[in-house]
């Protein structure tokens, strides 16, 4: 049965010297026959020679999403062309949104009964100010200061931006998930901002009207929830991140929600998750 090792926030640029490698270590020692990355990797400068070190170091299968943090210093365009083109050079690394055919990836070994079989379809998301109260919202995230696109926004243009990418996400889904639906039982969709209010975690509790505009990706959830209450016998299960803080949220009988914990300078293996 195959073994796949969930990462997210692991914002290797606050890593000295040979951490970095000593992570890599923990994840080739985790005996994950695949990777999932789930965002917030490095920053716009060093996120490709990061994944590049982790593929060289683990040499397993690396399926990655990408977070606001990965674009600091740059910009959503320059960083996500350099992740396609990255995919299309390093066969061990794929980003999710540009994966090849109709975008999913089955996870479950073959020859098997594709029935059974577990799809991994992904994301990056982005907090689209829909959940919450944005207009009154006194957050103003580093994104806003430190991304091409958000620089110098005011506040309505900033909304009608991140309302864009969010539907960007959401339409990625809404094409790639009910494929995998097809010929899978199970799909995990990995994604940076979580897509619910009941999946937006901070320190054990969910997070308030002022940070869930900046936290969570409501038209991603609208979408998976429309999808799974359409697709009754299938399952769903979301990784996702971005808080900081653990939690399980079950948003249908068929659709759960698992957001990563993550602290500064202390990166982790969420879960190793055994795929039938």
């Amino acid at each position: 049965m195959p073994r796949v090792a969930w990462l997210t926030d692991i914002h290797l640029n606050f890593l000295k010297g040979q951490a970095v490698y000593a992570y890599f270590d923990q994840i080739l020692a985790s005996g994950a026959d695949a990777v999932l990355v789930g965002g917030d990797i490095g920053e716009s400068h060093d996120v490709a020679f990061y994944l590049t070190e982790l593929a060289e170091a683990v040499q397993r299968p690396i399926y990655f999403v990408l977070g606001n943090h990965d674009f600091y210093r740059g910009s959503i365009r320059t960083v996500r062309a350099a992740a396609a083109t990255l995919s299309n050079t390093q066969p061990l690394l794929q980003w999710l949104p540009a994966a090849p055919g109709t975008g999913v990836v089955t996870l479950s070994p073959t020859p098997g009964p594709p029935e059974s079989a577990t799809a991994l379809v992904g994301h990056d998301g982005w907090g689209d100010g829909r959940l919450g109260d944005y207009q009154r919202s006194e957050i103003l995230l580093n994104d806003y200061f430190l991304i091409e696109e958000l620089f110098e926004l005011d506040k309505p243009d900033r909304l009608a931006l991140l309302h864009q990418l969010g539907d960007e996400a959401a339409a990625h889904f809404r094409k790639v998930v009910p494929l995998a639906l097809e010929t899978h039982e199970h799909v995990i969709v990995l994604t940076h901002v979580p897509p619910f209010r009941e999946a937006c975690w901070h320190e054990g509790r969910i997070s308030d009207d002022n940070w869930l505009p900046h936290m969570a990706c409501r038209a991603v959830g609208d979408e998976l929830r429309h999808i799974m209450l359409a697709h009754p016998h299938r399952r769903m299960t979301v990784l996702c991140g971005h808080t900081h803080s653990p939690g399980e949220a079950s948003i249908l009988p068929n659709l759960t929600v698992l957001t990563g914990a993550a602290v500064y300078g202390q990166p982790t293996i969420q879960r190793v998750l055994e795929i039938a």
